[in-house]
């Protein structure tokens, strides 16, 4: 894919700011789209993609029991998936991830139950025995199942989503912009981050201050540590008081897309954006060009901010 960093790119106080920066911001977002496309052709995609297709699509009542269990779980399978498809193995004394399993096996044409159910039911079908039955959903029981970051083994493919570039003082500016956005924001050392795979998280600082809290995990790249803190600061603009998991991928969209053009604008190499939006939106891209007025808001409104204390 190509390179994708505007060092020389400056709005000027003119008239006519807006109007320049909304039409850059899209042409930025047509050549985005462009790369999520590359992204989805290429080897590296295909890869990751055929290991994804091997973790189960959980349902939305198992999605809330894993995220209420395990808030930073991001892939999760059992024990023994763990061990046969991903050569892993869940790391002594850790705690299961508790969701409802599927119940399938013979179920009788009429009441639908099970063969050991049906026997003690008042239902009288007998026209047919059990081992002809079809076989059914007839109830639920308790898995255990584990995240990623709960077990060891041979690495997963990863896709390459890292910004690079010099930040200069980015981060040092970011972080001292944090009160004009409404955010309150703190890097943690990585041996010190307990929010697993994820590189940021924003969520509510407590019950009595509403205001946003972004928390980062401290890396050497200062160029991918931007992207993260301005993603994060995306997310606290557009979905601080949003909590609806079935829009979950389309925010993950929108917070990495203002995270492109701010870095971009900043002078970064955002390009691996294209590979997390793929991973997060790979059936339709073209979502990002619907929610191009939400990306150029909030992008103007992070750039605004960091021009305010130049």
């Amino acid at each position: 894919m190509a390179t994708t960093s505007d060092s020389s790119v400056s709005f000027d106080q003119t008239d006519t700011r807006s109007d320049e920066m909304n039409s850059t911001i899209e042409q930025w977002i047509d050549d985005l789209v462009a790369g999520v496309d590359d992204a989805q052709a290429s080897a590296e995609f295909q890869e990751w993609l055929d290991v994804q297709s091997r973790f189960h699509d959980y349902s939305y009542r198992n999605t809330l029991l894993i995220k209420r269990q395990c808030p930073e779980a991001t892939r999760v399978a059992g024990y023994r998936t763990w061990q046969e498809e991903f050569d892993r193995h869940v790391t002594e004394g850790e705690s299961a991830i508790w969701i409802w399993a599927p119940i399938i096996t013979n179920q009788c044409p009429e009441c639908e139950n099970s063969p050991s159910y049906h026997k003690s039911s008042d239902c009288e079908y007998d026209e047919t025995p059990p081992e002809e039955w079809s076989e059914g959903l007839v109830g639920f029981k308790p898995a255990p199942v584990f995240d990623i970051s709960q077990t060891e083994g041979e690495p997963l493919p990863d896709l390459d989503t890292e910004a690079t570039g010099d930040a200069g003082d980015l981060v040092g500016q970011l972080t001292d912009a944090s009160d004009e956005l409404g955010v309150t924001v703190q890097i943690i050392p990585a041996d010190e981050w307990t929010h697993g795979e994820a590189k940021g998280i924003c969520e509510q600082l407590s019950l009595v201050d509403m205001q946003p809290r972004v928390e980062v995990r401290g890396r050497k790249n200062d160029a991918d540590l931007a992207r993260t803190l301005i993603h994060e600061y995306a997310h606290a603009l557009l979905h601080f008081d949003v909590d609806d998991d079935t829009e979950r991928s389309k925010r993950e969209v929108e917070a990495e897309a203002v995270a492109y053009v701010v870095g971009r604008y900043c002078g970064l190499d955002t390009s691996g954006s294209a590979f997390y939006l793929a991973a997060w939106e790979s059936d339709d891209p073209e979502v990002v060009r619907e929610r191009l007025g939400r990306i150029s808001t909030s992008a103007q409104e992070v750039i605004d901010t960091l021009e305010a204390r130049e």
